[in-house]
Formats: C-alpha cells, sequence, structure tokens
C-alpha cells in the first residue's frame, strides 16, 4: 500500500505544503488580475466617457452576484470548520452549497452577458466593454476552475479523507470573491 506522496508530508518551512502552493498560486493570480485591473483603471482615467458605458451595466444583478459569492463564502467556511473538526461529510456539503453559489453565479452572470449582448454592448462596442468582458470572463473562469476542484476535494471529503485540502479550496475561493469585491464597483458603480 503506497503512502502519501513526499510533497504533501514535508514542511521545510513549517507550513503545510498544499497551504504554501496555494499562496504561491494565489500570488500569481493577484499578478494577472492586478494586471488587468491596472490597466482597467488607468484607462478609464483617460477615457472619462468610460462612466457613460458604465452606465448601462446592470447594477442589481452586479449586486445580486455579490451577495451570492459572499454567500458561498461563507458555505466555504462552514465547510473548512466541519473539516476541522473531522467532519468530512458535513465538509462535503458545505463545499456542494459553495458550488451551487458558483453555479447561481455562472447563470446570472450568463442571462445578464445575454441581455447586454441582445443590447449590443458586445466585447468589440468600445474599449470599456472589452475590459468589461475580459475582467469579468477571466473571473469566471476561475469560477468555474473553483468549482470543479471543490467537487473533487468534496469526493475525498465525504469519505474522511484528504480534509486538509478543504481549506486549501476555500482559500482559493475567498480569493475569487475577493475579486469580484474589487470588479463590481470598478466595472457597475464608478461611474
Amino acid at each position: 500500500m503506497m503512502g502519501k506522496p513526499i510533497a504533501t508530508t514535508r514542511s521545510a518551512t513549517g507550513i503545510p505544503t498544499g497551504r504554501l502552493a496555494v499562496w504561491w498560486l494565489l500570488a500569481s493570480e493577484i499578478v494577472i488580475f492586478g494586471g488587468v485591473l491596472a490597466s482597467y483603471i488607468i484607462h478609464r482615467i483617460g477615457h472619462p466617457e468610460f462612466g457613460d458605458y458604465a452606465a448601462h451595466t446592470n447594477q442589481h444583478i452586479g449586486f445580486f452576484n455579490t451577495c451570492v459569492l459572499l454567500i458561498s463564502s461563507y458555505f466555504a467556511v462552514r465547510a473548512h470548520h466541519c473539516a476541522e473538526t473531522g467532519d468530512g461529510k458535513g465538509a462535503a456539503k458545505w463545499l456542494y452549497y459553495t458550488v451551487g453559489g458558483a453555479v447561481m453565479f455562472l447563470c446570472v452572470k450568463s442571462v445578464e452577458w445575454t441581455i447586454e449582448i441582445s443590447h449590443g454592448y458586445t466585447i468589440t462596442a468600445n474599449a470599456f466593454w472589452s475590459f468589461y468582458y475580459t475582467a469579468a470572463g477571466i473571473h469566471a473562469s476561475h469560477v468555474i476552475a473553483g468549482a470543479i476542484v471543490m467537487l473533487w476535494v468534496a469526493s475525498y471529503a465525504k469519505k474522511g479523507k484528504e480534509l486538509q485540502r478543504v481549506e486549501y479550496v476555500g482559500l482559493y475561493w475567498h480569493f475569487v470573491d475577493l475579486v469580484w469585491i474589487f470588479l463590481f464597483p470598478l466595472l457597475y458603480i464608478a461611474k
């Protein structure tokens, strides 16, 4: 019978290798999103007409999706709490709820984009909509990736295995939510 790979059991820094790996991943993601957001802010400062274009985004839908992500973050915290107490089935249940939040976010985003595109607000309409779809699209791809990984982690957690991964996927999910907290005001509120 094989044991755990050495990379998951050793720690030269005192930080579990998996947690360190997630923090490195998040650092690289900060570079990606930081570049997109910095480009957007710099471009917006030089183009006051962005406010007119941003007025066509649906603040109510954006706010609803913000609430969905914040609630899903709460579910991820509950999953982590269950994992820490050794309750793998509870952790899996809360991860499934978190995935439900991800699916709801994506469904609402799909409806929102369908409405916007039907009104002519496409990625090629102007620079604002290019930034909007690029930033929101990159974020949506991270929501999809997070949901897939959560389903995988939940499949182990419900068997009581690899419960430390619940924390790791939770860290990633909180990062995805935090990015949206920056995107929402920049793309929807700042007129």
